[in-house]
């Protein structure tokens, strides 16, 4: 490719992020820090802070970022170090099964957690059932533990992403520097404090950014629970005031600053682990083979997790086939009618087609810009390579929640993005926000894929006569085709599941996508929760289709996708 033709794509790509990440961000940013008489003022930056109502709603988001990353930790460390060391009854398949806790949006999730922790629910039937509770006082769980529920349920979902990052660091871990430590008699228990952890905390911390983001900007679980003293929901309960109320954009410009301070804080350790330490492996590291008992019980250890990650999928998948399932431990019959009629459903249906059509186009997108970032930040030696390989990963570690409000400030009347509204149809907003969203998923599987193709098979199509475009399009990309598919299927899948973008841009009930019409369904009188139930049972089943296609195409390289 020629020099003058990456310079085009390089250009063309920072005016597209120029444009439709950083205008949006900007806008917000300045309706916080602008007053009506256009002068710089920290005065609705201040007032957030001075409010007990906003700085309750931080302190809650806080706590629930860092006690849903404290959970992925302690549930992600010893799982990721089993796998990575030792031998164990099925470890490939139980490997696998990790990532079934993504097949669902946790607030999907607790849609099935409700009904079994609710007043009514399993749990407290069977405990009055048993003699153990009184009946006419049941206990109130979520009430009572909304914000544990809420970090349990982050937690269930999310600990896969921090797992997958924390493997990928210990495949690169030389094996020799802990055999060196382990001949000079450190222990086992010395060895991992003190050469293992150090050298994989630029993985841990990676996963962890993600993980923490993911969590302080939180909107659909709290919204389950009806917990509505965390900040994402504050910001999505201003929406409707926008005109004249400039808190929410200041609510919106200090999640942001909490995020960006984590995200450049986490860079920095990550270099810095980068430049200390472990690189890759120089030589394979021997599966230890435990005894038997140890052996059965890592599996266990592996089995039990999985196992109580998908408790809530149990609780959908029970409350999706229930004629009725109030007061009891159980359904009190079965039925598959739900999912016939929510796929029939006069909001589902709509809601389908709208998600279809939307993560198609912006699957579409990404292919594009994907494999020109990729093939530029790979192939190339153009000044500010790195800038764009930086730029596509930036999604990444700005909250969705936040862009979505920019988006959805830029696209009113008189604003430079209203053209994107088509009347009243978000069309092209929610094709491009779910674009820059899951931009990063493409361009690193289309890097990967770069990075194991020889150049020289295009430099030998270029010296046969072939044109460089016609040599990528002939010899590299059908090449590097399982990884362009690997990245389309996971843009796709979590467009098509989509919460943040989906809720807050999708306003009229004809353009809502899948996830808005779980929600209108949840909150629903009569069998809504069942349909919104089906209807997650639905994209549990393609999400895990697209996952396991996506593992099998990337392997362990799948981890890299969900580092910032």
């Amino acid at each position: 490719m020629s020099r003058s033709v990456a310079l085009a794509i390089f250009f063309s790509v920072i005016a597209f992020f120029a444009f439709f990440f950083v205008l949006p961000l900007w806008e917000t940013v300045k309706a916080a820090f602008i007053s009506d008489k256009n002068t710089f003022t920290l005065q609705y930056v201040w007032n957030i802070f001075a409010s007990p109502i906003y700085r309750e709603g931080l302190v809650n988001s806080l706590i629930m970022a860092v006690g849903s990353t404290a959970g992925c930790l302690l549930i992600s460390l010893p799982l990721a170090l089993v796998y990575s060391k030792f031998e164990f009854p099925g470890r490939t398949v139980l490997n696998a099964l990790v990532l079934l806790p993504m097949i669902l949006p946790p607030f999907v999730g607790a849609i099935g957690v409700r009904a079994m922790l609710g007043q009514a629910g399993a749990l407290n039937s069977l405990l009055i059932k048993a003699g153990f509770m009184d009946a006419q006082h049941p206990a109130d769980w979520l009430g009572q533990g909304q914000m544990t529920g809420i970090i349990i349920m982050n937690v269930l979902h999310l600990f896969p992403i921090l797992y997958l990052n924390i493997v990928a660091a210990l495949s690169n871990l030389d094996p020799a520097l802990e055999e060196a430590a382990a001949n000079l008699g450190c222990p086992p228990q010395m060895r991992f404090w003190r050469i293992t952890l150090p050298l994989i905390m630029p993985g841990i911390f990676a996963g962890g950014t993600i993980v923490f983001i993911w969590a302080f900007t939180e909107l659909g679980v709290p919204l389950v629970f009806d917990f509505r003293r965390v900040t994402s929901v504050q910001i999505f309960d201003e929406i409707k005031d926008l005109s004249d109320n400039p808190l929410p954009y200041a609510l919106v410009v200090i999640m942001l600053l909490f995020t960006v301070v984590l995200y450049l804080l986490s860079k920095l350790v990550f270099e810095r682990g980068s430049v200390m330490g472990g690189g890759r492996a120089t030589t394979g590291r021997v599966m230890k083979r435990l005894p038997m008992g140890l052996a059965m019980a890592c599996s266990l250890l592996f089995a039990l997790c999985i196992a109580i990650s998908v408790i809530p999928h149990l609780g959908v998948l029970l409350l999706s086939v229930s004629t009725d399932w109030y007061g009891t431990v159980l359904p009190e019959g079965l039925t598959l009618k739900h999912f016939g009629e929510a796929l029939g459903h006069e909001l589902t249906l709509p809601s389908v087609s709208n998600s279809l059509k939307y993560a198609s186009l912006a699957v579409i997108l990404d292919l594009v810009l994907g494999i020109g970032i990729a093939y530029v930040t790979v192939r190339t030696r153009i000044w500010g390579r790195h800038l764009l390989d930086a730029a596509a990963m930036l999604p990444l570690a700005v909250p969705g929640l936040v862009l979505a409000f920019g988006f959805l400030a830029m696209s009113r009347e008189g604003k430079p993005l209203h053209w994107l509204m088509l009347g009243e149809n978000p069309l092209l907003l929610l094709v491009i926000a779910y674009a820059v969203r899951r931009l990063p998923y493409v361009v690193r599987s289309a890097s990967a894929g770069f990075q194991q193709i020889s150049p020289e098979l295009e430099y030998a199509a270029q010296n046969l006569g072939a044109p460089p475009l016609r040599a990528l399009a002939r010899v590299t990309l059908p090449l590097i085709m399982p990884n362009l598919i690997a990245g389309g299927l996971l843009a796709f899948a979590f467009a098509m599941l989509e919460v943040s973008d989906s809720m807050i841009l999708a306003q009229q009930s004809i353009h809502y996508p899948i996830t808005k019409a779980i929600y209108a369904l949840v909150a629903s009188l009569g069998n809504g929760p069942y349909l919104a139930s089906a209807l997650g049972v639905w994209a549990m089943v393609f999400l895990g289709i697209t996952l396991l296609g996506a593992g099998l195409l990337l392997g362990r390289k799948l981890g890299t996708l969900f580092r910032a």
